[in-house]
């Protein structure tokens, strides 16, 4: 079941998080108005949103939730 206030993010912008997981692969992205370099380590599904799981440039783990970036 979708998270209420939930918004999936376009399949292209997926894929390409996907494919940057999949290849170790920098991306830079805003989250929630801040932009940074992270890299992503896996895209699931939990609680009815989708989630990046992601190291940031400090070393330090995060889960974000996909509908907070921009691309």
């Amino acid at each position: 079941m979708k998270a209420p206030d939930y918004q999936p993010i376009a399949c292209a912008d997926h894929e390409r998080l996907e494919f940057a997981a999949l290849t170790k692969q920098w991306v830079t992205l805003t989250v929630d108005d801040a932009v940074q370099s992270l890299l992503p380590l896996d895209v699931y599904t939990r609680d009815g949103a989708e989630w990046l799981q992601a190291r940031n440039a400090a070393g330090e783990t995060l889960a974000i939730r996909l509908d907070r970036l921009k691309f």
